[in-house]
């Protein structure tokens, strides 16, 4: 099930902002704009699906801090999100407590929710939530208020788990919950993807990357289908080979190259190799998410590594749905040219944060890795 279009109203810079999703879309702009806002807008989607947004919203700063201030005055006490996807739109609105209403202090609480199905000129609504209020539409097409106990913090869409009865209910949920957000992979000494990954089979890398090892052992030792991503990773790191073993119960990753006769082990690679390895494991995985978002996958990663970090979106992006925030005009012009995929603009604009959905401006060819470097 594909994202069509997202929209955002009272979030952070994010006054009132929609726009089309497609298979690959490429925000760029500069430092401060609000890029990463609707990053963060995204995963506070996710977290709904999870039951925990309200939570997400504690964890930074509270309505308070989240909650759009213009330039002089707070314009609104609100958050809503709002996914468009085929026929199903999902629509979320949080804010604060109303006078004389039981909630702890401060609480976010979930003033709105709805699910509707859109068929041709038809829209039928799914779900209807309105304060303490809910009225559920079932497989029957049946609509009938909700008598179970729901916290005014939690969501509908993650506390109602009945599949066979609210069918819709159940897609929208698992879609959301299949996406994988990745922002800056911890590559400290510390890090997990320094350490070994358990020998379990894994389908699709984890947001943080710490199951890297496990994710490429799967593909490459278990499918027995090691060459696509060995010539992915000979293709940005020139005369060095990946090499992958299970043993133990453990699965190890380790990079040979034609200058040193012994491999080094994931503790000894450079920061920037091994988060281009976490972006082979996101994008090549067995299974990858049908829906990805990146947050500046380019950051510490040598000038070089963009254009085939770009063509492997571009591939990936023919299977799973790709969301790719930079502020690299080079990264973005690249992607352009690997996918036949205009970039969209985004600005801040009084205050606001905006994203154009026209093409960027014609005729500007982004330069060469070699070309970066020379």
């Amino acid at each position: 099930m594909q994202l069509r279009e997202f929209q955002v109203e009272g979030y952070r810079s994010l006054k009132s902002i929609r726009f089309p999703v497609d298979t690959l879309t490429v925000l760029v702009g500069e430092n401060g704009v609000g890029k990463s806002n609707l990053y963060r807008a995204l995963s506070l989607l996710q977290r709904a699906a999870e039951g925990t947004i309200t939570e997400a919203i504690a964890e930074e700063g509270g309505l308070e801090s989240v909650l759009w201030a213009g330039s002089r005055e707070r314009v609104t006490q609100r958050l809503v999100l709002t996914a468009i996807f085929n026929e199903l739109t999902y629509r979320l609105e949080i804010g604060p407590p109303g006078v004389g209403e039981p909630a702890l202090d401060q609480e976010p609480m979930i003033r709105a929710e709805r699910l509707t199905l859109g068929y041709r000129d038809i829209s039928v609504v799914l779900l209807e939530r309105k304060g303490p209020k809910l009225w559920l539409r079932d497989d029957r097409g049946t609509s009938q208020r909700f008598e179970g106990e729901l916290l005014a913090s939690e969501p509908a869409l993650a506390a109602i788990r009945d599949a066979a009865r609210y069918p819709e209910l159940h897609l929208i949920r698992r879609a959301l919950a299949s996406w994988r957000l990745y922002h800056a992979f911890d590559t400290g000494p510390a890090s997990a993807l320094r350490r070994p990954a358990s020998a379990v089979s894994r389908a699709s890398l984890a947001p943080d990357g710490r199951d890297l090892a496990s994710v490429l052992a799967t593909v490459m030792l278990m499918k027995q289908q090691p060459e696509p991503i060995r010539r992915a990773f000979a293709e940005a790191f020139k005369g060095s080979d990946l090499m992958v073993e299970s043993s133990e119960g453990q699965c190890r990753l380790s990079v040979r190259t034609r200058e040193i006769d012994r491999p080094f082990g994931m503790g000894e690679l450079s920061d920037g190799t091994l988060r281009y390895l976490c972006m082979i494991g996101a994008l090549m995985g067995l299974r990858p998410p049908p829906f990805m978002a990146f947050n500046e996958p380019e950051a510490s990663l040598h000038p070089e590594l963009m254009a085939p970090l770009a063509s492997l979106m571009a591939a990936a992006a023919k299977e799973s749905q790709i969301w790719v925030v930079t502020h690299s005009e080079v990264f973005a012009g690249l992607l352009a040219q690997a996918a036949g995929t205009a970039p969209r603009r985004v600005a801040k604009i009084n205050g606001a944060t905006e994203v154009d959905v026209s093409a960027l401006r014609q005729g500007a060819t982004p330069l060469s890795p070699a070309a970066l470097v020379a």
